[in-house]
């Protein structure tokens, strides 16, 4: 017997596990479908979780959307790898919205040549920016302790 998962609270729903539950609870309009869709992303195939994360995206509870879009990170996190679907709605939300750390995640967890070309291009795009920072702080560093030097001869 399936276990009576508490769609009131939300208490427990990161252990979900059946995709059945879930689409049952979908159906009702039960609330805290973003938690539950966590714990598919983490106990069931891609295939299986995708449909669902996709539409816990689209919830109208702002935090159960965020939650949503935390399983398309746990979902690329553990398969190294998204579906053409979630990575359509990762684009749809952007970077800056509530997919900012699914798109961070998956950016690390999923290879490089299985990106879509909009996620490599992100990727190219942070590696030069972060590059660049890191020449801006090091050279901003030798400026300093060369201004230090000076002020120390002169006095």
């Amino acid at each position: 017997m399936a276990p009576a998962w508490d769609w009131e609270s939300g208490e427990g729903l990161i252990r979900i596990d059946d995709p059945a539950d879930w689409d049952a609870a979908y159906e009702r309009g039960a609330d805290h479908l973003g938690t539950a869709a966590i714990g598919l992303a983490f106990r069931c195939p891609l295939e299986a979780a995708s449909p669902r994360i996709i539409k816990a995206m689209r919830s109208p509870d702002i935090a159960q959307r965020g939650f949503a879009y935390t399983a398309a990170g746990v979902a690329a996190r553990l398969n190294g790898a998204l579906t053409p679907e979630l990575y359509d709605a990762l684009r749809a939300e952007g970077h800056r919205g509530l997919a900012e750390y699914a798109i961070d995640d998956t950016l690390v967890f999923v290879p490089f040549r299985q990106l879509p070309p909009w996620l490599k291009r992100r990727k190219v795009l942070t590696y030069v920016r972060n590059r660049l920072e890191g020449w801006w702080l090091r050279s901003a560093e030798t400026v300093l302790d060369a201004w230090k030097a000076v002020r120390r001869r002169s006095s």
